[in-house]
């Protein structure tokens, strides 16, 4: 991509977008700018021209040749397509490292458990001696990562439907796709959108590369090749019996006094055994580095054990399959913590999962008033404001045996800047009643 005496406009000051400006100037851009609509952006990188608070106006003005757009921006919206006003392409910031990343790309996808996944294949690639950088929608930016002298020889790439959105020639040589479930229905009108944008991780691959699926999902034929896994359909190369991960009668691995050993998180070390295999490395490399692995915070994370009850922060569950998929993974009664921003989803799928597995459900925050009249057919349902109250409640129902499962299934927004600021709230109230 020659970009010698452009101008180019990234949209967004966030991180990936001041990566994305240092790289297309590294790459002879004659002029960037980043543009943020927000009055209030600040950029801390002085090298970096930033104009904050920027209209239509500002940006038929710049009239760049080349658009990079944020995640977070949609690029169909008036504010970007005035940026296009003489001709210029929008793409990605992901997009635009790809053009100028020479290495092996490993992307992961997926409506749940991406981040757990893209840590892990990093893991297993560092461990296994190879260089590996995680990056994406968590991590490094993309671009930074393609600024690198030298570059990692892996870019273990999580991506979003956002940024899979604007990719053009983006082509992974492994494609991990680990399950597609309704979710940013505040972003898609229609959940076939969402998912037709998810399914961009394939659009430029070819049978020489892999795509890494979980058995179950109903996808269109795809060109690469298919190597299927599974926790809880059986079928697959690897599927999950007891705690351990098998190919056919053979154990590949035992899970158990591992952080990886529930269900869920099977499935993402099938995934990312898979992943590395495709790209040549053997299971006595893999392996070893599962038994030191531990999970980024606020997914399925252990809290506490007292007096025979288990407290587990899932805060990072921002929707119905990822709640679907911490209940499944548990053994024990549970008592549910549920709630948080109204994000236009139904809850009704989750009633025959709860059935015999949810003792009680304590939901909180704008979501609480649907949630109430959800579940309270299916178990007993107390409402509260706060999850510093529904862990009270928790608290004084909870049984040893049980495992209190903070798992909200939306977004934080309604009461929280993100996820791992609702989780802390959750591990501190946990914490303060259990005087830990």
């Amino acid at each position: 991509m020659n970009l010698n005496g452009k101008k180019v406009a990234v949209l967004g000051c966030g991180r990936s977008g001041i990566a994305a400006a240092h790289l297309a100037a590294a790459h002879g851009a004659a002029r960037v700018c980043v543009f943020d609509s927000d009055p209030e952006a600040v950029c801390h990188d002085a090298t970096v021209e930033l104009v904050a608070g920027a209209g239509e106006k500002e940006a038929r003005e710049f009239a760049p040749e080349l658009v990079v757009i944020s995640p977070g921006i949609e690029a169909d919206k008036p504010w970007a397509l005035a940026f296009t006003c003489a001709g210029a392409p929008i793409i990605g910031e992901v997009e635009l490292a790809y053009r100028y990343f020479g290495g092996r790309i490993i992307a992961i996808t997926g409506t749940n458990g991406k981040t757990t996944t893209t840590a892990l294949i990093e893991h297993i690639l560092l461990q296994a001696g190879r260089s590996a950088k995680a990056c994406g929608n968590y991590g490094y930016p993309f671009s930074e990562v393609a600024l690198q002298k030298p570059q990692p020889e892996f870019s273990v790439l999580e991506v979003s439907s956002f940024q899979l959105e604007t990719v053009q020639s983006f082509r992974p040589e492994v494609a991990v796709w680990l399950n597609f479930a309704p979710d940013h229905m505040d972003r898609y009108t229609k959940v076939r959108d969402y998912c037709r944008a998810k399914l961009r991780i394939f659009e430029n691959m070819d049978e020489k590369q892999f795509a890494i699926i979980r058995v179950g999902e109903k996808l269109p034929h795809i060109k690469p090749q298919v190597v299927e896994f599974s926790a809880y359909d059986g079928g697959g190369i690897l599927r999950y019996e007891g705690t351990c991960i098998k190919q056919i009668d053979t154990t590949v691995v035992d899970l158990k006094g591992t952080a990886l050993v529930q269900a869920h998180n099977a499935e993402n070390t099938m995934a990312g055994i898979l992943a590395c295999r495709a790209v040549g490395l053997k299971d006595d490399e893999i392996v070893p580095a599962l038994a030191n692995f531990e999970p980024p915070h606020h997914r399925c994370e252990f809290v506490a054990e007292e007096h025979g009850v288990l407290w587990l922060n899932d805060s990072k569950s921002t929707n119905l399959h990822s709640t679907e998929a911490a209940i499944r993974s548990q053994k024990r009664p549970i008592i549910l913590l549920i709630g948080g921003k109204d994000k236009g989803l139904d809850y009704v799928p989750l009633l025959p999962i709860m059935q015999g597995k949810v003792k009680l459900c304590v939901v909180f925050g704008q979501i609480a008033e649907q949630l109430q009249r959800t579940f309270s057919g299916t178990c007993e349902t107390v409402r509260v404001q706060t999850v510093s109250e529904a862990v009270r409640v928790a608290a004084t129902r909870a049984e040893s045996g049980d495992v209190v499962l903070f798992s909200p299934g939306t977004s934080s927004f309604d009461q929280y800047k993100n996820y791992a600021q609702r989780g802390d709230d959750f591990r501190q109230a946990v914490s303060g009643i259990l005087r830990l």
